[in-house]
């Protein structure tokens, strides 16, 4: 069966909060903009529980501000395309093609705005308990944990919040950091070392993550954790029934990556208009290279690249006479 052609002026990648800041804009400069994403729209904040640092809400929860921004989105009447399943994307090609298992996009420019996922520790246990105590989301899965203990693993803003949260089920959490300060902003420290639930462990990493056996009650789900302390090299074993890993985040960069500069790590190399090395390819939000990762830099990027998209397709066309 033949899949349906669909031309647009910009394809975007991606319905988080750089992907549809990105679609008001492009349908705002008259563009015909289609946003493609392999799931639902709202990105990561449609998994936090609070934000308080986007302007204009001193809070609100991340569910509802993701869907603020989809009902934004939608009065411009960028064309939404979820839940599809992404074959190819070449952004080389002239126009640019994304095709999924349902359509092929053929457009003028792409702006990429895939974000990024969590960093996985890779230590023995980890994937082979992911679902079964082992949770990248605390909003997803905090409420299994009621009554219980659980460890945080890392030191950045994500993992503080998540462990404040975490602390509405759980009856001890233990935030496991690498180093002897938190890289965390001071407020959220400040509120965690003031949480009664919550215990910092400095100076220690994770070694390999335990569980139970399959059989029996609570079987094949975790019950400890092994830690080394970096600085006494003193390894012990904490007994917890769920191991929250934050330590970063990696680009979702692989249906692009070898076709448009990236640094060491895979993020998208832009400028400061948000354009990638290959003419027409734009990059906003967590996906790209820069020095903050968060929910009003990533819709500031989208305005950003559907900006100078609309820019780069004046020009090719004055160009062209």
């Amino acid at each position: 069966m033949d899949k349906k052609v669909l031309e647009y002026d910009v394809t975007i990648l991606g319905g988080g909060p750089a992907g549809l800041s990105a679609g008001v804009y492009a349908a705002r400069a008259a563009l015909k903009c289609a946003i493609v994403d392999i799931t639902m729209f709202g990105g990561q904040p449609s998994n936090y529980a609070d934000i308080e640092n986007y302007m204009g809400f001193p809070e609100i929860g991340g569910f509802e501000l993701s869907e603020k921004f989809e009902e934004h989105c939608n009065k411009f009447g960028a064309d939404k395309y979820p839940m599809q399943e992404i074959v190819s994307v070449d952004l080389t090609s002239n126009p640019k093609t994304v095709e999924t298992q349902e359509y092929i996009f053929k457009s003028k420019t792409v702006i990429l705005a895939m974000g990024a996922g969590p960093k996985k520790l890779d230590i023995p246990g980890e994937k082979e308990y992911t679902g079964r105590g082992v949770s990248y989301c605390a909003v997803c899965d905090g409420a299994f944990y009621k009554d219980k203990e659980v460890a945080v693993i890392g030191g950045g803003n994500t993992a503080v919040e998540e462990g404040i949260y975490l602390t509405r089920f759980a009856k001890k959490v233990y935030i496991i950091h690498r180093r002897d300060t938190f890289r965390a902003d001071k407020i959220l420290v400040k509120r965690a070392e003031e949480n009664p639930k919550i215990e910092f462990i400095y100076d220690t990493i994770p070694l390999e993550i335990h569980g139970a056996p399959s059989e029996g009650i609570g079987g094949g789900k975790v019950n400890g954790i092994v830690l080394k302390n970096v600085k006494t090299d003193k390894v012990t074993t904490l007994n917890i029934d769920g191991v929250f890993p934050f330590v970063g985040v990696i680009p979702n960069t692989e249906l692009v990556n070898g076709q448009i500069k990236q640094d060491a790590y895979g993020f998208i190399v832009t400028d400061e208009r948000m354009a990638a090395s290959e003419p027409g390819v734009f990059a906003a939000g967590d996906i790209r290279t820069t020095p903050l990762r968060q929910v009003i830099t990533a819709v500031s990027d989208g305005a950003v690249s559907a900006t100078y998209a609309a820019k780069y397709i004046e020009e090719s066309i004055l160009s062209a006479v």
